[in-house]
């Protein structure tokens, strides 16, 4: 399996907009992350990846500052996570959460002005900034045709689209994920995707997602870090470690690759239903 990324391979330009440095967390006496490292700059789109139980969601809540490591650091924009105000944190990290689930009776429109929350006061009425973002953020997401719809007629894919608004409405520069295309037909898989992409691009903001969609990974996103057992096992582009034999390691299964058609890039298929049971007889 190929090395750990380390930080000689980051552009000395590439200021890390977050930095996980030795992050240990947890949880009723059982390690979730043993001593996790990565940095993500602006522009920058992550995918974390790993089988259930690895520590993905746990990394985003400490990112988030929803659990608190029990050693390590998280930096955002140099200064310690722990140290910011929670107001304060709400203007740098967005979390856009899976779709399933809003069945909350705002309409589109108000359910994206919450964004904005981190910029009001107790009292503080709705503003012209406000209004600028909300617009903003669902003229990104093309979600304006729905602004008066409320949240819970929407479709899985329209509810995902007014969630990242939301977040785009908030104005941070990191957006963090889970699972952004999980339940959705595979067009609203392709139009999430798009939109995550042409959103980072364009505002310059770092993503960091979770997902259990390999494929998507490998050929949407700039870097793959792999987690297995609480530990970064891979940290760098997709198609310098995307082999059958690296993700059998990972995730303890057998895997299929071929060739995208198009970009060349590996592609994941699933095996034969009699191969995995002729490997798992083999292994008895």
């Amino acid at each position: 399996m190929a090395p750990v990324r380390s930080s000689a391979d980051v552009k000395k330009s590439d200021a890390p907009l977050v930095e996980v440095d030795r992050l240990t967390c947890r949880i009723e006496r059982k390690t979730i992350l043993d001593r996790v490292s990565l940095s993500v700059a602006s522009g920058e789109i992550v995918s974390i990846i790993g089988p259930n139980g690895a520590g993905k969601t746990t990394l985003l809540k400490c990112l988030q500052r929803l659990l608190a490591a029990d050693s390590g650091k998280i930096l955002v924009d140099g200064r310690p996570i722990d140290e910011i105000p929670r107001r304060q944190l709400a203007r740098r990290i967005a979390y856009v959460p899976q779709a399933e689930g809003y069945e909350i009776p705002f309409t589109v429109e108000q359910f994206v002005q919450m964004g904005r929350y981190p910029y009001w006061g107790p009292f503080t009425p709705v503003g012209v900034e406000d209004r600028r973002a909300t617009r903003q953020a669902m003229e990104a997401t093309e979600t304006t045709a729905m602004a008066d719809r409320r949240l819970d007629t929407l479709s899985g894919g329209e509810r995902q689209k007014v969630l990242i608004a939301a977040a785009l409405a908030q104005e941070t520069p990191l957006l963090l994920l889970d699972e952004p295309t999980s339940f959705l037909d595979y067009r609203h898989q392709n139009e999430i995707e798009q939109l995550i992409r042409r959103t980072a691009r364009e505002r310059n903001i770092a993503v960091i997602s979770v997902t259990h969609d390999l494929n998507r990974a490998v050929v949407e996103n700039d870097r793959i870090v792999a987690l297995k057992a609480g530990r970064v096992v891979y940290d760098d582009r997709a198609d310098r470690w995307v082999t059958a034999e690296s993700l059998e390691a990972v995730f303890g299964t057998p895997f299929v690759m071929t060739a995208h058609p198009t970009t060349g890039r590996p592609v994941i298929v699933p095996p034969a239903l009699e191969a995995v049971a002729s490997d798992e007889g083999d292994s008895r």
